[in-house]
């Protein structure tokens, strides 16, 4: 769709400009304070778990399969809590471990361990020169700052509607022995919402990579965060692997996350890591020097509310019921405001906790800056891509869960104003 400002003579131009500049008065002198910043979850979503506080008691008993979770012992989790994950990401049981809270920890515990120690038998990465990690943009930028904390150099790759671009994954994997990883989301991905195609996950698990030690991160944080009854369905990469029937050198390809994060309280739950066998005997190794064992107390409080996948599925779709309203708020309130006038395009999620939305080139920064003038906060602009550095600067990220639906909708005539405004100004430019 051709951009509305471009068509307009100068008279018409100057007349919406003055319109618009009406509107940021009139919504300045009402003193927002407004935080779309981050995706967390609303209060109300987090009302959801609190029975959960009152399921372990002083007289409760605190043994799980023969496990006292109360004190030092099985350093790989719980075993009701092993099997839960492991029914969620749909692997064996035996290459499960159960961690605290959050997984991101666990992510930068696997770099920092093959950092210092390798992996592989490799040598360390730290000793093998300047390394890549391949960062699918727009992307989740506590990922990128993880890689580029340790001297990677992170390599943008162009996302698809179905996923990474698969020809530049692939040529770049199996050429260059300097890439040794690549962060993904491939459900409901942060903060696009696509999932990633059947024929995207057959790929990564055909990898064929010219380092022995280069892994894909497989962040499934939105495995179970659906918005509607009927959601996306992701292929299962172990399953891929194991029918390939590839032989031992590929026994170390993906690791795979997980956590309840965003299922009950963020920040005070429980996370998965699912690998290889050979991958899961190096990761205990290390975990065996860093701790005696994870906070079992957690875990059994966690998994005696959410027994199985059933209750888990339950206790989503009251999570579901709370945020779908808010994207779908979101897609209403772009599409009347935004969707004739040709100068932006966002996604369409169907689950996950983001809308990603790309406005006109050069825009980006200008936008937030502008909301923030007005009393909203946003994602700062660039934080989808490595650095910081969006080169098109184009790109935000939505996060609409925390707001409530009425300060949603008030951050919403915001963004939008600031869109109209800075995408007229740019025209403005554009004629001198």
């Amino acid at each position: 769709m051709a951009n509305v400002y471009r068509m307009m003579d100068d008279a018409e131009l100057q007349a919406t400009k003055d319109a618009l500049d009406h509107e940021a008065e009139v919504l300045a002198s009402k003193l927002l304070r407004l935080d779309m910043a981050r995706g967390k979850p609303n209060k109300d979503q987090i009302n959801l778990s609190r029975p959960m506080l009152d399921i372990l008691a002083s007289d409760s008993d605190l043994t799980d399969d023969g496990v006292d979770a109360s004190n030092y012992g099985v350093s790989d989790g719980l075993p009701t809590a092993r099997k839960l994950g492991a029914d969620l990401l749909g692997v064996p049981y035996e290459q499960v471990i159960v961690e605290n809270s959050a997984s991101l920890e666990i992510m930068y515990n696997i770099i920092s361990a093959i950092w210092s120690h390798g992996i592989s038998g490799e040598k360390p990465w730290s000793e093998q020169g300047q390394l890549k990690f391949l960062c699918p943009v727009p992307g989740y930028d506590r990922h990128f700052a993880i890689t580029e904390h340790f001297g990677f150099e992170n390599v943008p790759v162009a996302m698809n509607d179905d996923g990474p671009d698969m020809d530049e994954v692939c040529r770049m994997v199996e050429t260059d022995a300097s890439v040794k990883g690549i962060w993904c989301v491939p459900k409901y991905a942060n903060p696009t919402g696509i999932t990633y195609s059947d024929e995207v996950v057959r790929r990564f698990a055909a990898l064929k990579p010219a380092a022995p030690d280069f892994r894909i991160f497989w962040d499934n944080a939105y495995i179970v965060h659906h918005l509607y009854d009927e959601g996306d369905e992701l292929t299962n990469i172990f399953d891929v692997i194991d029918s390939n029937g590839d032989d031992t050198e590929r026994d170390g390809l993906v690791f795979e996350f997980a956590s309840t994060s965003k299922l009950t309280f963020p920040g005070s739950g429980i996370s998965w890591l699912a690998s290889s066998m050979v991958d899961r005997a190096w990761y205990e190794r290390s975990l065996a020097l860093r701790r005696v064992c994870p906070n079992k107390m957690v875990q059994l409080a966690h998994v005696r509310f959410l027994p199985d996948v059933d209750a888990v599925s339950q206790h989503m779709k009251k999570h579901a019921e709370l945020l779908r309203p808010r994207f779908e708020l979101v897609e209403k309130r772009l599409s009347e405001a935004l969707g004739e006038l040709g100068i932006a395009t966002w996604t369409h999620p169907r689950g996950g906790y983001f809308v990603s939305f790309e406005g006109p080139e050069g825009s980006a920064q200008a936008i937030v800056r502008a909301a923030a003038e007005l009393g909203v906060t946003l994602t700062g602009a660039g934080a989808t891509w490595p650095s910081g550095n969006d080169p098109h600067d184009s790109n935000i990220r939505i996060a609409p869960t925390y707001p409530s639906l009425d300060e949603l909708d008030a951050a919403l005539e915001v963004f939008v104003l600031c869109v109209k405004m800075v995408a007229l100004r740019l025209e403005l430019e554009r004629r001198g």
